[in-house]
C-alpha cells in the first residue's frame, strides 16, 4: 500500500456521506411534499366553477366594529400546486367603515387588463377555491389607521403589479411579503408554504424579512436564508422552504407547513 493509499477517504466513507445527504433530502423536502400531494389527493375538492368563496366568520362584522381592522390571511392554492403552496392577501377596515377592502395579487387577472393588482371591497376571510384560509395577522383599535395608510403605500409602491409567475414569483406571496416589509407593524410571518415570498424586488440579493425581525439573503426567490426572531431560521431551495420556528416551537417543511404548537 502507498502513502498516498493511506491518506485516501475510503470508498465507503464517501458513500456514507452521500447516503446521510440523500435521505435528508429525501426526509426534509421530497416525503414532506410527497405526503402533502397525498392528502390533497383523498381530499374532495370541487371544480374550480363551483368552488366555495363564502365568509368563514374569522373577520369582526364592520356594522358590529366601529373600530379599524387589519387582517392577513393565508390558504392553499388551487388544483396541484396547492399541494405544495398558499395564496395570501391583505384586508383592512378603516374606523367606522360599512365594508372591507381587500388587497391581493390573482395571476389571470393579466388576461381581463395590464395588471395583476386586484384592490377594492371584497370579503375579507372568504374561502379561497373551498380551502379555509389561515388568520396570519389580527389587528384592530388604536394605532391600526396610521397602519392602514402605510399598506395602502406599500400597495401602490408594488412594482410587480403588471408580472406574475407562478414560480418562483413575483406571485400573491411576493406582494405579501413586500407589503409586510415597507410596513413591519404588521409583523407577518408567512407560512413556509407561501412560494414566492423570498422574491426580493429590483433584483435585491438582501432584504428585511416580511415581519422586519430580521433579514434574509436570496438569488431571485430560488436559494437563500433567512434569520429573524418571528420567523427564526429558513433555508430556501427551488423555493421550497426548510426551517425552524422558535416562538412557537415549530418545524417547517414544504409542503406540509408548520408542524409544532400554535
Amino acid at each position: 500500500m502507498t502513502d498516498d493509499d493511506e491518506h485516501a477517504p475510503s470508498k465507503s466513507r464517501r458513500f456514507g456521506w452521500r447516503q446521510v445527504t440523500l435521505w435528508i433530502l429525501l426526509g426534509l423536502i421530497v416525503a414532506p411534499i410527497l405526503i402533502s400531494a397525498a392528502q390533497l389527493a383523498l381530499k374532495k375538492r370541487p371544480h374550480w366553477s363551483i368552488a366555495s368563496h363564502v365568509s368563514t366568520g374569522q373577520a369582526p362584522d364592520p356594522a358590529l366594529t366601529p373600530e379599524p381592522v387589519v387582517q392577513v390571511y393565508a390558504a392553499r392554492t388551487w388544483g396541484l400546486k396547492g399541494s405544495v403552496a398558499v395564496h395570501t392577501w391583505i384586508t383592512s377596515k378603516r374606523a367606522n367603515a360599512d365594508h372591507y377592502d381587500r388587497y391581493e395579487i390573482i395571476g389571470w387577472y393579466l388576461y381581463r387588463g395590464n395588471t395583476a393588482l386586484v384592490r377594492g371591497p371584497g370579503r375579507p376571510d372568504a374561502m379561497w377555491f373551498s380551502n379555509y384560509p389561515d388568520l396570519l395577522v389580527d389587528l384592530r383599535g388604536d394605532g391600526v389607521e396610521s397602519i392602514i395608510d402605510k399598506v395602502e403605500a406599500a400597495v401602490d409602491a408594488y412594482p410587480y403589479a403588471s408580472t406574475y409567475r407562478t414560480w418562483p414569483g413575483p406571485n400573491s406571496n411576493t406582494f405579501t411579503a413586500f407589503v409586510g416589509r415597507q410596513v413591519p407593524e404588521l409583523g407577518v410571518d408567512l407560512p413556509p408554504t407561501a412560494v414566492g415570498k423570498d422574491y426580493l424586488t429590483n433584483g435585491a440579493l438582501m432584504g428585511p424579512a416580511p415581519s422586519g425581525t430580521g433579514y434574509r439573503v436570496s438569488l431571485w426567490g430560488l436559494v437563500g436564508a433567512m434569520a429573524a426572531w418571528k420567523e427564526g431560521i429558513e433555508l430556501n431551495f427551488l423555493g421550497l422552504v426548510v426551517g425552524v420556528n422558535f416562538q412557537p416551537l415549530a418545524l417547517k417543511l414544504p409542503g406540509l407547513g408548520r408542524l409544532g404548537f400554535k
